[in-house]
């Protein structure tokens, strides 16, 4: 495993954190090593850490919440912008860590420092609900923001359900894979998308970011990362509609080499689809990935009830 971060694609070596070879010397010796099954690569680019807080646009009030802090790299440079920053933490040496360091660091700043509360544990009850503890946290948050170098295996179903909760972020700026800010922003049309663009851009108005390329990160992972930001879309997709809008976008993209109306036939939930089809103004030739959110959310309407 190597010890620094490695030179990027132009052959430049990142400026490391202070701190880097005191995490791994405390946390080597503990039995730390990265988890590629976590996603636990740490961003370790100094100038980008603090270029990914700036460009959230943190403002005065607000709750950041932070998944995945890991080193806490990043957590120093919303701390430094923030008044309050809630971090989720799965992995407990890590939580160790930043429990450690961070308290360090915030009793030698001044006494008005932000408040930074750690939540050990994950941040999902599978693949479809946030855990509890940060469910419920949130709806009392106030107003809120994401801003995280999101685990990549989680940084799909997390975006969804943290931009659908019932008290949602006023934004979400992230580093994911990426391939996964391809699909997020991918336009109508474009072979990139699929259900996650869909599912996020019924509510976001999604702006890709800065690539960072694996040198940035220790360990370097094998693909390139990106930033994404995100916005609240003007009209978001409505609560009673959601419901319908999910079982239409998943019918339609888990036969996405077939028509629009091959795809629809014999559903039950829409009896005459070409009438359907009609009605909203589709070609029933056309393929799914060629669908605005509009025209979803116009099919959707005429869905009965499951």
């Amino acid at each position: 495993m190597s010890g620094e971060p490695t030179p990027s694609a132009s052959g430049a070596v990142p400026r490391p954190p202070p701190g880097l070879r005191e995490l791994r010397g405390r946390l080597e010796p503990r039995g730390f090593r990265p988890s590629r099954r976590l996603g636990q690569n740490f961003l370790v680019d100094s100038g980008l850490l603090a270029r990914i807080a700036e460009e959230a646009r943190i403002e005065s009030g607000e709750l950041v919440l932070e998944i995945g802090p890991g080193s806490g790299f990043l957590t120093r440079e919303l701390l430094a912008r923030a008044e309050r920053v809630l971090a989720v933490e799965l992995d407990p040496l890590l939580c160790a860590w930043l429990r450690e360091t961070l308290g360090e660091w915030l009793r030698a700043v001044p006494p008005d420092a932000p408040r930074f509360e750690l939540v050990e544990g994950d941040a999902l009850a599978g693949k479809h609900a946030l855990a509890p503890e940060l469910d419920a946290r949130l709806a009392r948050a106030g107003a809120w923001r994401v801003v995280a170098n999101l685990p990549y295996s989680a940084a799909s179903p997390l975006i969804v359900l943290l931009g659908r909760h019932a008290n949602p972020p006023r934004g979400m700026s992230v580093l994911v894979q990426a391939e996964v800010a391809e699909r997020l922003a991918a336009p109508p049309a474009s072979t990139a998308r699929g259900p996650l663009s869909a599912r996020v851009q019924a509510d976001w108005e999604v702006t890709p970011g800065r690539h960072l390329p694996p040198g940035a990160f220790w360990p370097a992972p094998e693909i390139d990362s990106q930033v994404v930001h995100l916005a609240p879309r003007a009209q978001r997709l409505p609560s009673e509609l959601r419901s319908s809008y999910d079982a239409l976008v998943d019918r339609l993209f888990q036969q996405r080499r077939k028509t629009i109306r091959a795809a629809l036939r014999g559903w039950g939930r829409l009896a005459d689809p070409e009438r359907a089809l009609a009605e909203v103004g589709l070609a029933p030739d056309s393929r799914p990935e060629i669908l605005a959110v509009e025209a979803l959310e116009r099919l959707a309407e005429r869905l009965s009830p499951a």
